[in-house]
This record gives structure tokens, C-alpha cells and sequence, in this order.
């Protein structure tokens, strides 16, 4: 188990799965990135919480701990795309699983509130595979915060799907609705990122306008950071925990974000 994080095992629409949660304040729900909830992703999670949110993080896919490798990325990508719970190539809807994840973010701001915590909702963050994934539960009211690092869903077999969002008709209109009552929506993404398209970031813009605030880090050549162009994990693998650093701004804009929608402000 990741350390510092409490586990328990949470029942949504005839599921169980393990559910890591740590911190005190607002709710996050954090989607983990393929392969699973390697340390670096943990090392992302413990962040958000230390900066003062009560994160949950379901355990999706993976070995929880496991380090990252080419090997265990790939296993994990084959795995996803013979799920039922994961629909890849889906251009116009979304993977079921987020119905049970919407479920968690219900739950963790009923937690919240319970708890006597002052919190305007909840917000959420997906990495890769999951990234898009905010999108769906920004469907519901209590999201007020979704973060999208890399949505790399569907995969970008064709220029139609490298636009594409993953999210129903409906669904993108309950978005646009929700967008113009004051809801925004942050992205995250390595510009020479295959996986994470420069389209998927103009179809969102297109979808959403100014509601939609795109992040996008210099990966290209001769990049003043040094970037590879084989970066894509913003916030975990990629990351690296220094003032000035691309992702390590990329990591405040988000706690930025987060505090800006999510705790209450006299």
C-alpha cells in the first residue's frame, strides 16, 4: 500500500474495489494513469493531499506499487483493450467504468460534507488513459474541478478519433450547459505527446471555449527544459520536483484550479 494512504473497499452498482484515500479538506477524486498506481503517481496523489484535499484514488488496473516499465505499460494497455470496463476506441461515449467512478465522487463529497469540511464540491483528475475520464464526471453537479493530464482516450487510430472526447452527445451538452453557469475545465499535455494530440486540445477548445484552459509544455527540440518528445506523464512519471520546472508549474496551475473552485472564499 502506497504510504501514508488509508485503503477501503468501496461497494458502487454491484462493484467493490480497493480505494486509497489521504488528506484532510475538499475532495479529490484522482484516476490513476496506466500501467496502475505506481510511486510516481502515488508521489502525485500524496501532493494534491498535502496541499490540503482529501483525495480518493481507486485502484483500476495494475499492481498497486509496482514500479512503471515498458513491459508493465504495455501488459496493462492489452488488458485495457479487450475490458469490458474500457472502451479505447470509443469516439462518442464514454468507458463504463466512469458510472462507478461518478458513484466515488458522490460518495467523497457526501464525505466531505459530512465531515463539516467547507467545500463548494468535489474535483477530480485523470491521467492518460484515464484523463478524459473528468469529462464524464463533470457531468454530475458536485464535480466542480475536473482535471484532464493527457487524455489519451480514444486512441488516435484515425484523425477523427485524435479529435474526439470520449464523452456521449448528451453528455457534452450537459458540459456546454454546465460550462456557461461558470464551470472550467483543465487540460494538461506535452505538445510532441502522440498519444495526447494537439487536435484532441482544439476539439475541446472548439467544445467549451474559454471554459476549457489548456496547459501545454514545450517537448519539441531544443526545448529550454530539455523535454524529451517521448514525455506524456505530466504529473507522475515525468514529473520532475523543481521551481521553474514545466510540470512542476504545470502541478500548481492545478492546486491553483482546485482551490479556486473547490474551498470556499469569503
Amino acid at each position: 500500500m502506497p504510504d501514508g494512504f488509508e485503503l477501503r473497499k468501496k461497494h458502487f452498482l454491484e462493484v467493490e474495489r480497493d480505494v486509497y484515500y489521504r488528506g484532510h479538506g475538499p475532495g479529490v477524486v484522482v484516476m490513476h494513469e496506466i500501467p496502475g498506481i505506481t510511486p510516481a503517481v502515488a508521489a502525485a496523489a500524496t501532493r494534491i493531499a498535502d496541499a490540503g484535499y482529501r483525495v480518493a484514488m481507486a485502484d483500476l488496473f495494475g499492481t498497486v506499487d509496482k514500479p512503471f516499465s515498458q513491459a508493465y505499460s504495455v501488459q496493462q494497455i492489452a488488458r485495457a483493450c479487450v475490458s469490458k470496463e474500457f472502451h479505447v476506441l470509443a469516439r462518442h461515449g464514454s468507458s463504463p467504468i466512469t458510472t462507478w467512478l461518478r458513484a466515488l465522487g458522490r460518495d467523497l463529497d457526501e464525505e466531505v460534507r459530512a465531515a463539516g469540511i467547507e467545500a463548494n464540491g468535489v474535483g477530480c483528475v485523470g491521467m492518460c488513459l484515464t484523463g478524459n475520464f473528468g469529462l464524464a464526471l463533470a457531468v454530475d453537479p458536485w464535480v466542480r474541478a475536473p482535471v484532464l493530464s493527457q487524455p489519451s482516450l480514444p486512441f488516435g487510430v484515425s484523425a477523427s478519433h485524435r479529435k474526439a472526447l470520449h464523452l456521449s452527445g448528451d453528455d457534452l451538452v450537459t458540459l456546454q450547459r454546465r460550462a456557461k453557469d461558470g464551470l472550467e475545465v483543465l487540460g494538461l499535455r506535452f505538445t510532441h505527446d502522440p498519444l495526447c494530440p494537439a487536435a484532441r486540445f482544439h476539439a475541446l477548445q472548439s467544445a467549451l471555449g474559454d471554459a476549457f484552459i489548456p496547459v501545454e509544455i514545450d517537448s519539441g527540440p531544443g526545448n529550454p527544459h530539455g523535454i524529451p518528445r517521448t514525455a506524456h506523464s505530466v504529473l507522475a512519471l515525468d514529473f520532475v520536483d523543481e521551481e521553474g520546472n514545466p510540470t512542476h508549474e504545470a502541478t500548481r496551475t492545478m492546486l491553483d484550479f482546485f482551490d479556486r473552485h473547490l474551498r470556499t472564499h469569503a
